[in-house]
């Protein structure tokens, strides 16, 4: 499984899905950034300016945490 910021959320967290099923679903992978936001700047865009998005929120950004 891809690691994902701790910070990244997606409204599937909120429905009975697991952390893993949340994030496995593949139609998710062409969802607008509108599915995803940033628990750490309310919003679809990162603390570093970027969108946000499961592709997008992994190791090697540079507001990535564990």
């Amino acid at each position: 499984m891809n690691r994902f910021c701790q910070h990244l959320r997606t409204k599937r967290l909120y429905l009975d899905a697991s952390l893993e099923e949340a994030f496995a679903d593949p139609q998710l992978e062409q969802a607008g950034p509108c599915h995803f936001w940033c628990n750490l700047t309310q919003t679809v865009v990162g603390p570093d300016q970027q969108p946000v998005h499961k592709i997008s929120c992994q190791p090697g950004r540079a507001c990535f945490e564990d």
